[in-house]
């Protein structure tokens, strides 16, 4: 249509009719006279306006996924590194957990011999100035540590400091050949020496060579002169073999030892013996023994049996004559 004065009339007419109409429209709200036009039209283009809706929605959720991608990656990598640090914190709780029992377990043997510890950590393991078996633990001359101390944990005697730096320490452990400490047997005070023999049990040679001896004795250290290298009464373990005595001036056993030295963590050094002894008191209780069954067999007679003894049973001896036979 070209632009001319009476299509410029007719817009300006098309106009009023429309504002017109809505006027009308509002005033008479649900009651409108052209609410039927509308609906009519809403019939008509309705389904048009809905296939349009439907081609056009799911580009536009194209659009917002594609705008929303970028935070929700940044989300996902989030919560990513939240469970990471979670998981991280679980494993160092279950770490502190598991020393934080060693250390009040180790505290509880000390509190039992009255000595006095400085709790370390192993920070190293393996061989060290020439020795197999040593550890080497984050305590030094700065805390107190000094040579020919005593090294025991939570379960009993670990070893003995051999050498001392600043902030850290070498701990000759019980198993290594070169260690030897003197022993005490519970109950019976024999004396003796236990020596290391790596990942087999303890050598000790009884000083008594008619000494009695059984498995499942038990061990303690005997003390050494101003508790240095040793103090008295730490456990060192249960007797596990007993070779037959053959008439020597010395009896050789052997011993279990109740430290794990292949599983080091928590350690105590001792920077105070006790006052006195403490003999057998820092030993763990004695596990109960396991009670034996026994069975009890009850014998009943048979079917059989009672068959053959009742009173209309057949004698099997020689029969008697009747009057019959009599003379």
């Amino acid at each position: 249509m070209r632009d001319t004065k009476e299509s410029r009339l007719l817009l300006v007419l098309l106009i009023a009719v429309a504002f017109a109409l809505i006027t009308v429209d509002i005033r008479g709200g649900e009651n409108s006279p052209v609410d039927g036009a509308r609906q009519a039209a809403a019939a008509v283009f309705g389904p048009i306006e809905n296939g349009v809706s439907g081609a056009v929605n799911p580009v536009g959720d194209a659009v917002s996924a594609v705008r929303d991608s970028g935070e929700r990656h940044d989300r996902l990598a989030a919560l990513e590194k939240e469970n990471a640090a979670l998981k991280a914190k679980l494993g160092s709780d279950d770490r502190n957990r598991s020393r934080l029992d060693q250390l009040n377990r180790m505290l509880k043997l000390a509190g039992q011999g009255q000595y006095g510890i400085k709790g370390a950590q192993v920070i190293a393991i393996g061989a060290a100035q020439g020795f197999s078996w040593t550890i080497t633990i984050d305590a030094g001359a700065n805390d107190g540590i000094k040579r020919d101390m005593t090294v025991l944990n939570a379960d009993g005697l670990v070893g003995r400091v051999t050498t001392v730096g600043p902030d850290s320490s070498t701990v000759l452990l019980a198993n290594d050949p070169d260690f030897t400490v003197g022993t005490r047997m519970e109950g019976s005070d024999e004396l003796g020496f236990a020596s290391g023999q790596g990942d087999r049990p303890l050598r000790v040679q009884l000083l008594n060579g008619k000494a009695e001896v059984k498995k499942g004795d038990r061990l303690v250290t005997f003390g050494s002169q101003g508790d240095k290298p040793f103090v008295p009464g730490v456990p060192v373990g249960v007797v596990s073999r007993v070779d037959p005595s053959g008439g020597d001036l010395t009896r050789t056993i052997y011993v279990t030892p109740y430290v794990g030295f292949t599983k080091l963590d928590v350690v105590g050094v001792v920077v105070q013996g006790p006052k006195k002894d403490p003999r057998d008191e820092v030993l763990p209780p004695k596990p109960k023994p396991t009670p034996t069954p026994t069975v009890t067999v009850t014998v009943t007679p048979s079917a059989d049996a009672n068959a053959t003894d009742g009173p209309d049973a057949q004698s099997s001896g020689d029969a008697q004559p009747t009057d019959d036979q009599l003379p």
